[in-house]
């Protein structure tokens, strides 16, 4: 066997195996193979495991894993080579204790890489934070301003998961809507709890103010949609027509109108001042799981169980857009404001039509752990944001356009570089999932809700 390159057989041997990757054989002036194992197992064992290894040999370890893998890989020259060069005494036994060792260990390897490319993308977050956040950096402009740990007040008072969280268009309140069937009042200026509405007989699902403030609409599993008269704190009116669970509602811009969304697979537009159901919307194979309307009320956009969105033409009912690319239920969809167009166009290259504005765009959250942006007019989805390692549950645009803020079931708030496709901020909110979230359009807040039953507010700068 040739040693020109200073190598022995065995060592040849592997590396013609294609494992010498797994292990740099010494060469003068570098670490040896026992060090750098010592400091992998220092950061990929439990102490258990170290004192375990600290009483073998640490190349007859590293020898007998690789003859496994030599032979369970059919590299059989290699093999025979390898164990008479490193003198191996395999047996039966010893074969079962060392079979498939050698990929466990790198894929633990592989884990601790992963730990540490997160870690360095937390490093150059705090890095950005200090240089452009701080008072000894430079002041944000309030177009970016993002929240920032840790949350300013967490509030507890719900006895069960929270639902949904918005703030009031006017007032310095916020309210949560809960599974324990309660909507509850906060100042998030203070923190202090203010009040409980209470009426429901089920789960509230969802919870929606008018442009004033003035009147507040909820939707329950109790099948039921309530009208509140915000300044009294008192239910005005209960509308019955859905067939099951009502998940979402919302009040249209206009104030004379109530859309929601049900399990029964439908959307229903009510009149605020009578109560009664003027249409129907019917085209989900699934359970509906949120309705918003746009900026003007022309439109109304939802996402369903059926992996889709739809986006209906209000006046006709027409289904304008069926929207496709998700592959699991579409759980959250949010209208961008026009201060983001802009914004969009040049970071996705869309055209402008004809009318000389481009627009309108869709943001979706799935269950798939993606975001995606859609160009209404044409039905193209623009972008897709993977990042979240659990079902999406909340996404919106940034006030300022630039960003998108995203909630998800990993736990986490997360901001987004939609421009450069990247998640630029990421929160550990809350102990469980995130189930909720709202920016405030003019206050540098964000509110969080959580099955964890609590709710947090988060100061942005």
């Amino acid at each position: 066997m040739g040693v020109k390159d200073g190598r022995g057989p065995a060592e040849a041997a592997v590396q013609r195996s294609g494992i010498a990757k797994f292990f740099d054989f010494p060469k003068e002036g570098h670490t040896t193979i026992s060090n750098k194992l010592d400091i992998t197992a220092k950061m990929v064992l439990s102490q258990r495991q170290r004192d375990e290894l600290s009483h073998l040999n640490l190349f007859s370890f590293r020898n007998r894993a690789i003859a496994d893998y030599l032979r369970s890989n059919g590299y059989e020259e290699a093999y025979s080579v390898f164990k008479k060069e490193a003198e191996l005494d395999m047996n039966e036994e010893l074969d079962k204790k060392y079979a498939g060792l050698l990929e466990k260990k790198w894929t633990s390897v592989i884990r601790l890489q992963k730990k540490v490319m997160e870690l360095e993308s937390k490093l150059n977050e705090a890095k950005e934070e200090f240089t452009s956040g701080g008072p000894l950096g430079q002041k944000r402009d309030p177009k970016e301003w993002i929240p920032r740990p840790p949350e300013k007040y967490a509030l507890s008072g719900h006895r069960s998961p929270v639902t949904r969280v918005i703030f009031h268009p006017v007032f310095s309140v916020m309210v949560s809507a809960s599974e324990d069937a309660t909507i509850k009042v906060w100042d998030y200026e203070t923190g202090d709890f203010e009040r409980t509405l209470k009426g429901h007989t089920d789960s509230v699902q969802d919870i929606s103010f008018d442009h004033s403030g003035k009147l507040l609409a909820s939707c329950s599993a109790d099948m039921t949609i309530k009208l509140w008269d915000f300044q009294g704190f008192e239910c005005i009116r209960t509308m019955h027509g859905h067939d099951h669970n009502v998940s979402s509602v919302a009040i249209m811009p206009n104030g004379d109108h109530i859309v929601s969304a049900s399990r029964d697979k439908t959307i229903k537009m009510w009149e605020v001042q009578t109560g009664y159901c003027v249409k129907t919307f019917t085209g989900h194979r699934e359970w509906v799981r949120m309705v918003r309307p746009n900026q003007d009320g022309t439109l109304i956009a939802s996402c369903s169980n059926d992996q889709t969105v739809r986006v209906w033409v209000v006046a006709t009912k027409e289904c304008k857009a069926e929207l496709r690319e998700h592959e699991h239920v579409v759980e959250c969809i949010s209208w961008a404001p026009e201060s983001s167009y802009s914004c969009i166009s040049e970071a996705t290259g869309s055209e402008t039509k004809k009318s000389g504005k481009p627009g309108p765009f869709l943001l979706s959250g799935s269950r798939d752990k993606t975001i995606k942006m859609w160009d209404v007019s044409t039905g193209m989805c623009l972008m897709t944001l993977v990042g979240h390692d659990n079902w999406v549950r909340g996404v919106l645009f940034h006030s300022g356009g630039k960003f998108i803020l995203s909630c998800a079931d990993d736990k986490t708030l997360r901001v987004w570089d939609y421009k450069n496709k990247r998640c630029m901020k990421t929160l550990n909110a809350h102990e469980h999932f995130v189930t909720s979230l709202d920016f405030h359009k003019t206050a540098p807040y964000v509110v969080t809700g959580s099955v964890d039953q609590t709710v947090k507010v988060w100061e942005c700068r």
